[in-house]
């Protein structure tokens, strides 16, 4: 089962009321992507649910780290201290959450705005399935003007982009991806699977080695340096 899947079948899980399951399959896949922030927060959800709060605070607390303006895991964070009676840690963390949903220079508050990123991205993946990637192209374009910092619809917009050909397009969006967060593994796959469509075998042997130092037993990572041609590539670059 590779993230995106974990990811689906933790929020699964969640819409079915079994937290156990949820966390399992949530702790997986942040152990995979340690710095998606949604996973991080999914997960401090599906702790909460389970009467674990104070492990689900550490994953708010993580979610926040790795994005300090994620409204719904400021709010999750002051629910849960709420409950635990830490009441004066409740109402900075219901403040920071209004503060990040009130931004100024934003059209719609973040709330709505990632809402509304989420829709495209939704219908998006639904042509991507379909193998229209013009029209995905399209949709996760909207998405990402909606909510930039959302890096993995920024990775969906990238391969459609692969799937269309725009090989220069792709790799500058997932550079720059990668650029605000250096653990995106997923992302850094992506990337080399684009220098290798270019022909840049080098250049994908170099992400995927990257890929691996990161997460050892990738597998992605590891069938895509065993192909023949990133095998010379990494031969040739060592010799």
């Amino acid at each position: 089962m590779n993230t995106d899947q974990l990811i689906a079948r933790g929020r699964e899980c969640l819409a079915q009321n079994d937290y156990l399951g949820a966390i399992s399959a949530l702790r997986e896949a942040s152990d995979r992507e340690p710095g998606y922030a949604d996973v991080r927060h999914l997960l401090g959800l599906a702790l909460g649910l389970a009467g674990q709060p104070e492990a689900a605070i550490e994953e708010f607390d993580r979610a926040l780290a790795l994005n300090p303006s994620y409204v719904e895991a400021h709010l999750n964070r002051a629910i849960t201290l709420n409950d635990l009676g830490r009441y004066d840690e409740a109402r900075e963390a219901f403040r920071l959450a209004w503060d990040s949903d009130h931004s100024a220079g934003r059209s719609f508050s973040r709330s709505v705005s990632a809402r509304l990123s989420n829709m495209h991205m939704e219908l998006g993946d639904l042509y991507a399935d379909l193998g229209s990637y013009g029209e995905a192209v399209d949709q996760y374009r909207r998405a990402t003007e909606l909510r930039p910092d959302f890096l993995d619809i920024r990775s969906k917009l990238a391969r459609a982009l692969m799937e269309r050909g725009e090989l220069d397009e792709a790799i500058s969006e997932l550079s720059a991806v990668i650029a605000e967060n250096s653990n995106y593994v997923e992302a850094r796959v992506s990337l080399g699977l684009v220098y290798y469509r270019a022909g840049n075998y080098d250049a994908a042997a170099a992400e995927w080695r990257a890929c691996l130092q990161q997460v050892p037993d990738h597998p992605k990572a590891r069938a895509f340096l065993n192909m023949p041609r990133t095998l010379a590539a990494g031969e040739e670059g060592s010799g």
